[in-house]
């Protein structure tokens, strides 16, 4: 019977390696935890992003008193602000996706083709979806 990739204990010093069996429960296990590291990450980010946003608000409406350059840095830095929200409510949704693939048992493989993406890439790109010809050729036809 297959463990549970979720209570594997791995060494931390552990990373996959081609001479695996491809996307076995120790591979699994490594992506599970690292992806999930990755999605606490992005959360506290959008946490201290709203908090951030939060507290310009409240300082904002209480100073009435604020220059046309005062109010122009308010807004530039609510807007880079905002822009990095949406960033990682982005990130946090492929992070979510990729965890779901794996729940799944198709990370690692294409959405497209059902290939292998392959260890090398995956260790690279853990949230990629495509093998890297699938990639370029994908990237080719959007420009």
């Amino acid at each position: 019977m297959p463990k549970n990739y979720k209570t594997i204990q791995l060494d931390p010093k552990f990373v996959p390696k081609k001479t695996e069996k491809y996307m076995s429960d120790e591979q699994r296990a490594y992506f599970y935890n690292l992806l999930n590291a990755q999605r606490t990450e992005v959360l506290a980010s959008i946490e201290n992003g709203m908090s951030e946003m939060s507290s310009n608000i409240n300082i904002d409406s209480m100073d009435g008193a604020n220059d046309e350059g005062d109010n122009s840095s308010s807004t530039q830095q609510a807007d880079t602000t905002q822009k990095m929200l949406e960033r990682d409510k982005n990130l946090l949704a492929m992070i979510d996706r990729a965890l779901e693939r794996l729940e799944k048992g198709t990370f690692g493989y294409s959405v497209i083709s059902n290939e292998e993406i392959g260890l090398k890439r995956m260790l690279a790109q853990p949230l990629a979806t495509m093998t890297t010809e699938e990639k370029e050729e994908q990237d080719k036809k959007e420009f």
